[in-house]
């Protein structure tokens, strides 16, 4: 019963849609994300005011975002409405949509050069779900990190055709390099030498809009230097000035500095 349950749509769902037919007291619409499963908005649920002929409004074929008002499993009927949807919500479910209509073919071309069957693919999307909140969303989150899936405990080869296939294939709000700096200092500049370095690398991304430098103690001697930038040729040359900036400062007191990228 659960499983029959969760192929149905919950009410107060947003959900895009397909025009299936129109009649003269309302439309038949086709539910894109539920498979084999139609809804019907009445007349009065096509939109505000008075709708003289229902068809300036709709039209077969037609994609359009619908909320669910109404499920009777029993019944199989499922009631919806257009005119509760504004036009930001229609917006953001129609680019949701769009969105995780592209991670499901960045899949799909995953699943070929990796060789995967059906079930294996969908067995992977759903942990990935599971772990990210939608499938896009993972994806987003490779082209925002090389390193997310393995942070997120996924291990394989595969791992490395999905992110790259993320990378090439979607534009993240932002990208995310970092590493970790072994800082030593034994001479009397001590822990300020040590904080004199961190300063100056973290002016690096100073100015430099939509641009992040954070360092960030993980345990001595190690110190975690996170990088966000709009793409990553601006946040690789970042890495590599601020690199240069504390080897320059390390050369100006007592003490070691080795540098790993994660």
């Amino acid at each position: 019963m659960a499983d029959e349950i969760n192929d149905w749509p919950e009410e107060g769902e947003l959900l895009v849609c397909s025009v299936k037919s129109v009649k003269e007291n309302g439309a038949y619409l086709t539910l894109d994300s539920y498979p084999g499963k139609d809804g019907f908005v009445f007349i009065g649920e096509i939109a505000t005011g008075w709708v003289r002929n229902i068809r300036n409004h709709v039209r077969e074929g037609q994609k359009v975002v619908a909320k669910v008002i109404g499920v009777k499993i029993s019944q199989e009927s499922i009631s919806l409405s257009l005119k509760a949807v504004s036009e930001e919500r229609k917006r953001e479910t129609q680019q949701s949509w769009k969105n995780e209509q592209r991670a499901n073919q960045i899949m799909k071309v995953a699943s070929e050069r990796i060789g995967w069957d059906q079930e294996k693919t969908e067995i992977i999307s759903e942990e990935l779900i599971e772990n990210f909140g939608s499938l896009y969303g993972a994806l987003e989150e490779c082209a925002i990190s090389e390193t997310a899936l393995s942070d997120s405990g996924f291990t394989g080869k595969w791992i490395e055709i999905i992110t790259e296939l993320a990378i090439e294939n979607i534009i993240p709000p932002f990208v995310e390099i970092r590493g970790i700096y072994d800082i030593r200092v034994w001479g009397e500049e001590g822990i300020n030498g040590i904080k004199s370095l961190l300063i100056a690398v973290e002016k690096c991304a100073s100015g430099i809009e939509d641009v992040t430098l954070k360092c960030h103690y993980d345990g001595a001697p190690n110190y975690r230097i996170d990088i966000q930038a709009p793409d990553y040729g601006i946040a690789e040359s970042i890495w590599e000035k601020a690199g240069n900036v504390a080897k320059e400062k390390i050369k100006s007191v007592q003490g070691t500095l080795s540098i790993e990228r994660l």
